[in-house]
């Protein structure tokens, strides 16, 4: 498998923490979840030289090269601690939804959600899904969309807290069952 740069624009979310990992770290790359910093390598851009970080994406495999400089633009950040993860379950649970009620603009917002890498605005984008899913049948982009929130929330839980996906995925389940919420059964199963 070949290895793709990606370039990602997205505001920075003005994250103090110094983009400084050291091989091994666990990182998350927005929309593609939890990797690993497999190599550190340098090289030249602009004409000077710049530091690399080359990510394996732990789902897929995919290596995805991020030029230090470029590492919180594009959404780089380390894996939430504990503590945060309980903060995201805790809006699962409580937290307040407003979904816009044209399908366009929803999905609109909710992909912006989705890039910005952020754990609680992808358990945002999840909850107003799932929410959705009680009073109508969710398009095929959407029940897409939450499928890929589901696995970036569970898969990140699950690296926070030590624990297995399906640990993870039964605190996520708990967490939406308190709000009187549960994932719509998805029934695209092609056998």
């Amino acid at each position: 498998m070949g290895t793709m740069l990606y370039t990602v624009s997205c505001v920075p979310r003005g994250a103090t923490e110094a983009m400084d990992y050291k091989i091994g770290d666990k990182v998350v790359y927005p929309n593609h979840g939890v990797g690993h910093v497999e190599q550190i390598s340098y090289g030249v851009l602009n004409g000077r030289t710049e530091r690399y970080f080359m990510i394996r994406i732990v789902s897929s495999g995919l290596r995805v090269m991020v030029p230090q400089s470029n590492a919180e633009a594009v959404g780089l950040r380390s894996v939430i601690r504990s503590n945060d993860a309980s903060k995201v379950l805790g809006f699962l649970e409580k937290g307040k939804l407003n979904s816009h009620h044209d399908w366009k603009h929803r999905f609109k917002e909710n992909s912006e959600r989705m890039r910005t890498g952020s754990l609680l605005e992808v358990a945002v984008v999840l909850k107003s899904l799932v929410s959705l899913s009680r009073s109508k049948p969710l398009s095929f982009r959407e029940k897409k969309m939450l499928e890929r929130a589901k696995y970036l929330l569970v898969s990140e839980m699950a690296t926070a807290r030590n624990t297995t996906s399906e640990s993870a995925e039964g605190l996520v389940v708990k967490s939406l069952a308190k709000a009187k919420l549960q994932f719509p059964l998805m029934t695209e199963k092609f056998e």
